[in-house]
């Protein structure tokens, strides 16, 4: 699909849409509590849809009931002997060693992309924890037979700490007490809060978290509703509502609803990069308001939120001067490499990106020029090149546009109810 988008003002009131971070790990939770889970507010991207499927493959029933969606779960006990992921890397990383809880030998696949990131931690730890596993060359597909048997381990948290997501939440589904995951280099911390908030949320046994360097599971549980149904409401998306806020930043005046202000979700930090934009922002309540600004270059981390490099990238261009990100090395692998992608797709708008070490510099304020991009099968990539479109001299074209399905399939409705020309 082909979208193209004339530059212009924007104008108006949008709802972020639903974590697909919150989500997926909701469904996890759901599957590990034994009982019954309403979700509130649940995510409609592709990746949401993976992990639905993923949790009735393990033995979850969901039905879908007006705007909830409900969950019917008695542990871990797979109905198929195969799991297919989609192009979703949290959910591969998170679900294996949820699936290895399971006596069954399971084969976990996926498509896309995800066929390329690698899966080696699964070689180098789950025969540890008592799990046969194989795979193809440290990719997928890879087969498993547990049942999983926590044991006091110590794992890599450089790649992804969505690894560490799924053994978390598979030690406490598999009773684990007295026992210690020590963590090295850990990554993306706020991630780990998101995983162990919902946990609590859901009353699973939560582990210490000691500095995000031991996860010490004690002897005695923690659990708030051992027994309870639940009902839990998936917050707005602070991945997806970056793109919006950085649309208003460039291109007008737009209210974002629906996010949760306290929220560990990591791209929350988009709002410290607004900020030293001296963007126009007020923040009540549930909702940002944002509008078109002078805008000054930023210097951001983004190693704890790679998410944020895309929506970043646009802001950059209309920033008066060079912007720097640090983070590159968590580009890698992503949908695409990002970090080249981004200076591929900006190149042809006429901004400048360099890649130093582990740095990205943005020179912008140059002008965003009319032209054909192609999103790469990011999803990403393809809202970061409709944002920039919303300021250019041009009209610009976006190649594989529905790319964005994967985590925001509203995305262009949304562009459009805030005014933008898009066709």
């Amino acid at each position: 699909m082909r979208i193209t988008i004339q530059p212009g003002r924007i104008k108006g009131i949008v709802t972020a849409p639903a974590s697909k971070s919150a989500m997926q790990r909701a469904c996890a939770a759901a599957l590990i509590k034994t009982g019954r889970t309403v979700l509130h507010n649940p995510g409609v991207s592709a990746d949401d849809h993976a992990a639905l499927d993923i949790i009735k493959q393990l033995g979850a029933t969901v039905e879908r009931s007006g705007e909830t969606i409900i969950i019917e779960s008695k542990g871990v006990k797979p109905v198929s002997e195969s799991i297919n992921c989609g192009e979703s890397g949290l959910s591969v990383r998170m679900f294996t060693s949820i699936a290895a809880i399971s006596d069954t030998a399971i084969s976990i696949t996926g498509t896309g992309s995800l066929l390329k990131r690698p899966v080696s931690f699964f070689n180098e730890v789950l025969p540890k924890l008592q799990v046969d596993v194989k795979t193809n060359n440290g990719l997928l597909p890879l087969t498993i037979k547990g049942p999983l048997v926590p044991a006091n381990i110590t794992v890599d948290g450089s790649l992804s700490s969505q690894f560490l997501t799924g053994l978390l939440m598979a030690f406490a589904a598999a009773n684990a007490r007295d026992i210690t995951i020590t963590v090295k280099n850990l990554n993306s911390k706020p991630y780990i809060d998101l995983t162990l908030k919902v946990m609590a949320d859901f009353g699973l046994h939560v582990p210490l978290n000691h500095q995000y360097e031991e996860f010490y599971f004690p002897r005695q549980s923690i659990s708030a509703y051992p027994n309870n149904d639940i009902n839990y409401n998936v917050e707005g998306d602070w991945s997806g509502a970056a793109f919006l806020l950085v649309a208003g930043a460039i291109a007008g005046d737009v209210v974002v609803k629906g996010l949760e202000m306290f929220s560990t979700q990591a791209d929350k930090a988009i709002l410290q990069a607004l900020q030293q934009t001296g963007v126009i922002m007020s923040i009540r309540d549930s909702q940002i308001e944002i509008h078109q600004s002078h805008l000054k270059p930023f210097h951001f981390d983004a190693t704890d939120c790679p998410d944020l490099f895309p929506p970043l990238v646009s802001l950059a261009a209309y920033c008066q001067g060079t912007s720097v990100i640090a983070g590159v090395h968590r580009l890698t692998h992503k949908e695409s490499n990002r970090a080249l992608t981004l200076q591929e797709e900006f190149g042809k708008l006429g901004i400048e990106i360099t890649l130093q070490e582990d740095l990205m510099l943005i020179k912008g304020g140059t002008g965003v020029n009319a032209a054909a991009t192609h999103s790469h099968h990011d999803h990403r990539i393809a809202m970061a090149c409709a944002v920039a479109a919303l300021g250019a001299e041009g009209e610009i074209t976006i190649d594989v546009a529905e790319a964005v399905n994967k985590s925001y399939p509203q995305f262009y409705n949304h562009l459009s109810s805030l005014q933008a020309s898009l066709k």
